[in-house]
């Protein structure tokens, strides 16, 4: 059993990662940590966790934990990624994992100084109806793949809330718009080579709060756009020559609607649906993670594929100062 400790109670880890974690099979909690010890210490008897620490530096230098998982604001995961793995423990640090893609540079060399096993909670890549559009592209349902289309929005304009707080790594590009980029970099396994934006901010916040994108891949191209002040939705759609596959509520699942595939042919007729009524995404992303340190075979979200994610949103805030391509 991996044993995990908590770094912060954030609302993230209390209502969604913490029980998953006790449901896996090969993990369990045995620590949470805050700034706040009466917090720690209530959030921890919340789950029946033994170990109550007031100091996030006091947690990574005990020795009743072999792994953290870090939901901390954005501007934070790297800096304590950082001081866990100099602690000896393996990192599952929550997405965006960096707002720059040079920022993880120092992380990968303290990930292979000490030796742990470090990854982005992408929890999509873990979730079945993802592995099963990755399927469905590679046995060509839909003959050669055109186009990827998708959207992902919310409506919150909370001035407290992080995700509208420049300092703290808010914005819609870092909360949302790393779905549709990792979600079509797992899917396809393929990489963009260059990107078209428009990118708008929110003048009180300060944070883009709208993103219009083209990317380029070669073969295909995506076009999504991602806002956090218009009426919630979520799709993916991936458009080939004989057909196409719409994911319906393909983030959140179940919190857009139903989680299902609809598999149509060429002359738009659905011909198949397939339903994930029950995807546990969040348990099945602490198993897979909790094998990988286990030495076994294990597909996670490694900090190599971490950098080309954040590359390909770096490319679209620069993107979205000028017209016209910008590189990836």
């Amino acid at each position: 059993m991996l044993r995990f400790g908590i770094l912060s109670t954030a609302k993230i880890a209390r209502d969604v990662v913490m029980p998953a974690i006790q449901d896996a099979e090969n993990a369990v909690i045995t620590a949470v940590a805050s700034r706040d010890v009466s917090k720690a210490r209530a959030l921890a008897d919340r789950f029946g966790v033994p170990h109550a620490f007031g100091s996030y530096e006091e947690m990574l230098g005990s020795d009743v934990i072999d792994a953290v998982y870090i939901p901390l604001p954005t501007s934070q995961h790297v800096e304590w990624a950082i001081k866990a793995a100099n602690a000896g423990k393996h990192v599952l640090v929550e997405k965006p994992l960096a707002l720059k893609a040079s920022q993880l540079d120092a992380l990968i060399e303290a990930r292979d100084r000490n030796r742990v096993v470090v990854s982005e909670a992408f929890m999509v890549t873990h979730a079945p109806v993802w592995h099963k559009v990755r399927e469905l592209l590679k046995d060509g349902a839909i003959g050669e793949l055109k186009h990827v289309q998708g959207a992902f929005s919310y409506f919150n304009r909370d001035a407290g809330n992080m995700r509208n707080i420049p300092e703290l790594g808010g914005g819609a590009l870092p909360d949302i718009g790393c779905y549709p980029t990792i979600a079509t970099r797992f899917a396809t396994g393929s990489e963009p080579s260059r990107v078209q934006a428009v990118v708008h901010r929110d003048p009180d916040f300060g944070t883009d709060i709208y993103a219009s994108v083209k990317a380029d891949f070669g073969g295909f191209e995506l076009s999504f756009y991602v806002a956090t002040q218009m009426a919630n939705r979520q799709v993916m759609v991936f458009h080939g020559t004989e057909g196409f596959i719409e994911v319906k509520s393909p983030f959140n699942a179940d919190r857009y609607g139903a989680e299902e595939i609809e598999l149509a042919n060429q002359k738009h007729n659905v011909s198949q649906i397939f339903r994930f009524p029950d995807s546990r995404q969040y348990r099945r992303q602490t198993e897979a993670f909790a094998n990988a340190v286990a030495g076994e075979a294990a597909e996670i979200v490694t900090l190599e594929s971490s950098v080309n994610n954040q590359r390909f949103l770096d490319a679209i805030y620069r993107a979205g100062e000028h017209d016209g391509w910008e590189k990836v």
